[in-house]
């Protein structure tokens, strides 16, 4: 946990350091303390660019995180995770409703909501539909496979969905709709950071106080319940958590793919335990880091350019994911 958390803190440091212009940590440190440092341009650079974009990389990776160890731990799975169960996908057509159908705007009742907060609120309902339908079937389906298989196949109805708003979208909307979908971590701007990390706050508070009836659930759901648990209140506040780790994370930075599924194995092995009260927040900080080493990957070129944020995680994610796959019977995670 302390080699993790100081590799977190050098991490951070390197993303407000290097990048298309790299700038001098004397600078860096005197613009983060005083506003101001040797050169203006630095200064905008850091505190309206790669400030909120690694504050944005460290809350989407520990949300997403969190979000996949919870999803892999209630339903008993391995291979359970945001991308896995299409609730990134649920996430991406409310997106994708708001921007190609409905031209960025939602009308509730007697309220309208424009731009990004259209956008979030489209996320956030596609995100629990998706994820309420796979607790709905959880409930009817006993094999994991199974539901696996139904998580992935509500995921293809989605983007089925999605492609049929792309071919009815204009060209301006469908650009919009891809460059989102490639994935970044530079969409949140100073002004909205507030919201973004207090809504992911609130989803990872609600993880924190689901620890003790997600260790009881890795006996078993009928020992669980033998313990108390009341399964169903458990799963409402886990959708609720959910929702609003993905929905969020999903609005701002599109939909990241991999780090909710793979982190949760990475921090199990390497803290060697299941134990959430220990793995849930070592979960989180791991989450922070591996999305703070995609977002300076994704600045290699330089002044080039950037590489989008989905080609960069398989790249850490694949490997992990094959690597569980072939060893699932010596991993045992939920036993």
């Amino acid at each position: 946990m302390l080699i993790m958390s100081l590799l977190l803190v050098v991490l951070f440091v390197a993303n407000l350091v290097w990048g298309a212009e790299n700038i001098p940590m004397q600078d860096v440190w005197a613009a983060l303390t005083t506003g101001h440092s040797s050169n203006d341009a630095w200064t905008f650079i850091m505190l309206e660019s790669r400030l909120p974009q690694a504050i944005t990389a460290l809350f989407c990776g520990a949300g997403l995180s969190v979000a996949g160890l919870m999803l892999q731990t209630i339903f008993s799975n391995p291979l359970a995770g945001p991308s896995i169960l299409g609730i990134n996908t649920g996430a991406s057509l409310g997106v994708a409703l708001i921007m190609l159908l409905l031209g960025g705007n939602l009308q509730v009742a007697d309220y309208s909501f424009s731009g990004y907060v259209s956008v979030i609120l489209g996320a956030f309902i596609g995100a629990m539909c998706v994820l309420g339908i796979i607790l709905f079937f959880s409930t009817l389906v006993k094999s994991n496979l199974m539901l696996l298989i139904i998580g992935i196949m509500v995921g293809y109805i989605a983007s089925s969905a999605i492609s049929l708003l792309n071919f009815f979208a204009t060209a301006e909307g469908v650009h919009s709709y891809m460059a989102w979908g490639m994935g970044n971590f530079s969409g949140v701007t100073t002004d909205q950071l507030g919201l973004y990390v207090g809504t992911i706050m609130i989803g990872l508070i609600i993880s924190i106080f689901l620890m003790k009836p997600l260790n009881a659930l890795l006996l078993g759901q009928r020992y669980a319940e033998n313990l108390g648990v009341n399964i169903r209140r458990v799963r409402l506040w886990l959708l609720l958590a959910v929702g609003l780790l993905v929905a969020i994370t999903t609005a701002f930075c599109g939909p990241v793919s991999f780090i909710g599924l793979a982190v949760p194995h990475v921090a199990r092995m390497l803290l060697g335990s299941s134990n959430h009260n220990g793995l849930l927040p070592f979960t989180m900080i791991t989450g922070a880091v591996i999305a703070l080493i995609c977002n300076i990957l994704s600045v290699l070129p330089g002044a080039t350019g950037l590489i989008p944020l989905n080609a960069v995680t398989p790249v850490i994610g694949a490997p992990v994911i094959i690597y569980v796959i072939i060893n699932q019977r010596r991993l045992q995670y939920f036993n």
